[in-house]
């Protein structure tokens, strides 16, 4: 069963104490798709972190997924991440 955006956001917020994120399910624009069909859910993260300074957009990306690593593939089948500096 997929997480919940309060789930994923509760994580984010721990990973990145004081960052700003919106967490967007967008399950029901893959339903019949192949990693939808076992209940997994597809997210879009946009989040902004000083956690991210100095970080290549791979490593930023590397950091939110390590926050829901032990959810992949099961739960989460797909997270498309936008991953910036505050104010950018």
């Amino acid at each position: 069963m997929r997480p919940t955006i309060e789930q994923i956001g509760a994580r984010l917020a721990a990973a990145f104490p004081g960052s700003e994120f919106e967490v967007i399910d967008e399950s029901h624009l893959h339903a019949g798709h192949a990693g939808a069909r076992g209940g997994a859910g597809h997210f879009r993260v946009r989040i902004a972190s000083r956690r991210f300074d100095g970080l290549a957009t791979l490593a930023r990306h590397r950091l939110v997924y390590d926050s829901v690593r032990d959810w992949m593939p099961d739960r989460i089948h797909a997270l498309s991440i936008d991953a910036r500096l505050p104010g950018r």
